[in-house]
């Protein structure tokens, strides 16, 4: 199947089982996330300033502020490879921007939010959870 010019057959089956954990990780991580975003997140059109581990020892702080951009980056490299690969790749992209910390970031989720059809979909999980919509 592989002339052994391109990829590797292992390569292929690890992003295959990659694609499959994120496809079905995601299917549970995304309700459960949507639920969880206070109703006026979206509200300002600045983002407020939030960081889970503000309080954290700097040195802590930055090493889990690195980590989670790094991981962020991976996700979109594995998504970019995955759009030509099997997979769910621009899911794993999104998923991806979402970890990483980059100027304008809250304008474009606010963006996608704006949409009817997500904005729509996403009240609907929280109605669903008995959760207020989100104020837009």
């Amino acid at each position: 199947m592989f002339d052994g010019s391109t990829i590797s057959e292992s390569t292929v089956w690890y992003l295959a089982a990659f694609s499959v954990v994120s496809f079905f990780g995601t299917l549970i991580a995304i309700p459960f996330l949507v639920i969880r975003i206070p109703e006026d997140y979206f509200s300002e059109s600045k983002r407020h300033r939030w960081e889970p581990w503000a309080h954290e020892h700097p040195v802590i702080r930055w090493t889990l502020l690195i980590t989670k951009n790094l991981l962020g980056y991976l996700f979109i490299i594995l998504g970019i490879a995955m759009l030509v690969l099997p997979g769910q790749g621009i899911l794993t992209i999104v998923i991806g921007i979402m970890f990483i910390n980059f100027p304008g970031k809250y304008r474009l989720e606010r963006w996608v939010i704006m949409r009817a059809p997500v904005l729509r979909t996403i009240n609907h999980l929280r109605r669903r959870a008995g959760h207020a919509p989100l104020i837009t």
